[in-house]
């Protein structure tokens, strides 16, 4: 007699130490379209989510990551759900025939609410109101306040994201706007991402902004501001253009289409990196120059985040370490102190901290440390030192084309270093900086030739 197969039930996590209750397991997505009606006064959003995915195994149960966020009809294959279970982060769905290992799905959520951000070790993530408008920040785990998704780094996927809200109002998101149109004092934003993007990425942000645009070549590049900010917004992204030039000179072409920063009428703690994006508030501009460091942080996180993603979180210095060292590029770029001078600074500012912290393998409570951040950066200009600018950033641009839209590891940029210095003394030294506790020294510049 034949016995049937055990149900399988595709893990409620991607597996990841760092955040164990993000991402699910058994399937892995190719495209999302989200189609989002937002009312910005009452902050209520209707919603439907459509998911094209794969499944890895046979499924009789997946799980999608959701928060806060209310879900009044689930489809796969076009047949409703069998059964939904919806908690504090997970919707779990019962297809009505269990999917097949290898074969494409799609699976189709409605929903409803009043999003909010998640709560998370960092402070709270995800879908923001603002005074008037939105915000969306969602590293690392604030996707699902505002979409249904696989909320995790490795699963990179295609997106449409399609909002309507007041006509006053502008909208920005990730990817060129396909199509614009305005009914009833209502207008309806397409933007299309084709680039894989890591739901963490993805990202609206609703304000009554201007728009200018700066340059089309070599890259299209576009400031969103409130109306009483242009003067400082002026003068403080006039130079953006150049840092495009020097980053693509330091790391190869800019990956995406365009680039846009938008600048919200509320202070924010922090600025913030989405695809295509970066964001900042009011207190970010002084039209003295005086965010220009953060500026680069977050331009050089297109490179180093959007583009080339982190595989598990504990690598965080991969993006943030890259991030760091670009400010220190610009710096010299720009007319400032050299990278190396930067580099003897916060070495020096980071030996009157506690060195107990790895920055390999921070732990989730310090994964936004600013010691990984510059031991990171301090990290790539010690391998700078040993190998040399011709190799290094050789090495730099190889591990951005190679890897262009997908996952990382640090073997693979060691692979790189490896591969351009003709040596793998990189691995030493990045061993030296970000797998251990102790903080070294660093070799002193050579002088420059005399004249």
């Amino acid at each position: 007699m034949l016995q049937t197969p055990p149900p399988v039930h595709g893990s409620a996590s991607a597996g990841d130490a760092y955040l164990p209750a993000s991402g699910n397991g058994g399937y892995r997505v190719d495209h999302y379209d989200l189609n989002l009606d937002y009312r910005v006064a009452t902050n209520r959003l209707t919603a439907t989510a459509t998911i094209r995915a794969r499944a890895l195994t046979g499924l009789d149960r997946f799980s999608l990551d959701l928060a806060g966020l209310t879900v009044e009809k689930v489809t796969v294959a076009g047949a409703p759900a069998a059964k939904i279970v919806h908690s504090a982060r997970k919707l779990v769905i019962t297809p009505a025939t269990p999917l097949v290992a290898g074969e494409p799905f799609e699976v189709t959520v409605r929903y409803r609410g009043a999003p909010h951000p998640v709560r998370s070790h960092w402070g709270e993530v995800g879908w923001e109101e603002l005074t008037d408008g939105v915000l969306v920040a969602g590293q690392p785990s604030g996707a699902p306040s505002w979409f249904p998704c696989n909320d995790h780094p490795r699963d990179k996927a295609s997106f449409r994201i399609q909002l309507t809200c007041e006509a006053p109002y502008t909208v920005v998101s990730n990817g060129p706007v396909l199509a614009k149109s305005t009914r009833s004092g209502r207008t309806t934003w397409t933007f299309g991402v084709v680039e894989p993007m890591a739901p963490y990425l993805a990202s609206v942000q609703i304000g009554r902004y201007r728009r200018h645009d700066i340059a089309a070549a070599p890259v299209a590049h576009s400031l969103f501001f409130p109306p009483a900010l242009a003067r400082q917004v002026a003068v403080d992204f006039a130079r953006l253009g150049e840092m495009i030039a020097v980053f693509s000179a330091a790391f190869g072409p800019y990956p995406f289409p365009a680039y846009a920063v938008v600048v919200t009428d509320d202070e924010l703690e922090i600025p913030l990196e989405a695809h295509g994006l970066g964001v900042f508030g009011r207190n970010h501009v002084d039209g003295l120059h005086g965010s220009d460091r953060l500026i680069a942080h977050e331009l050089a996180h297109q490179w180093f985040g959007n583009s080339l993603t982190l595989t598990r979180w504990a690598d965080i210095w991969l993006h943030e370490g890259f991030a760091c060292y670009a400010e220190w590029i610009w710096a010299e770029a720009s007319g400032g102190i050299t990278a190396h001078a930067s580099a003897v600074l916060h070495r020096a500012e980071l030996d009157a901290l506690p060195k107990n912290i790895v920055v390999g393998d921070p732990g989730p409570q310090d994964m936004f440390d600013d010691r990984v951040y510059k031991r990171g950066a301090l990290a790539l200009h010690a391998v700078r030192q040993a190998i040399g600018d011709e190799a290094f950033f050789t090495a730099l641009r190889a591990y951005a084309r190679t890897h262009r839209h997908g996952n990382v590891t640090p073997e693979h940029l060691l692979g790189c270093f490896s591969a351009a210095a003709g040596t793998a003394v990189a691995d030493k030294i990045v061993a030296r900086w970000v797998s251990a506790k102790a903080l070294p020294q660093l070799k002193p510049d050579p002088p420059a030739p005399a004249h």
